[in-house]
């Protein structure tokens, strides 16, 4: 993962994201969670900054899509509380994907600012770039 790579899947949800007329906040993270950069559409939600980097984080931390999370994380469920730890950056619905080459994690990921189903949409254009970039 580098920052070209990054712009260019930056880039793939940023059009999703115009396409569905939705401002978002985008990341893209390495392997081991450390942000290589984040876009912010203009008048994006402020508090999706964060919210983008941290599905990125969990996704490559947890190896996961984070909607994969939502159901065991629910009250009573396998996970609970899983989101309040790691100084609380798990987070538990959907809008993040690790990105894998050769079957490892070398990435991940996040977007925030719309609906969840609308979040996992863009994330996804996100990912089908860098499939085609493999």
């Amino acid at each position: 993962m580098n920052l070209n790579l990054a712009k260019e899947l930056i880039d793939a949800a940023e059009k999703e994201a115009a396409s569905i007329d939705v401002q978002m906040v985008i990341s893209i993270v390495d392997a081991g969670g450390n942000l290589i950069a984040t876009h912010r559409m203009d008048d994006a939600w402020i508090a999706s900054l964060d919210v983008a980097q941290n599905k990125a984080w969990t996704s490559v931390a947890l190896k996961m899509p984070t909607v994969d999370l939502a159901e065991a994380t629910v009250q009573n469920g396998e996970l609970y509380g899983l989101n309040t730890t790691n100084q609380g950056r798990i987070v538990v619905f959907g809008g993040g994907y690790p990105l894998e080459k050769d079957a490892k994690v070398v990435g991940a990921v996040g977007v925030s600012g719309g609906a969840v189903n609308q979040d996992m949409q863009v994330a996804q254009a996100a990912v089908k770039a860098f499939e085609e970039n493999k």
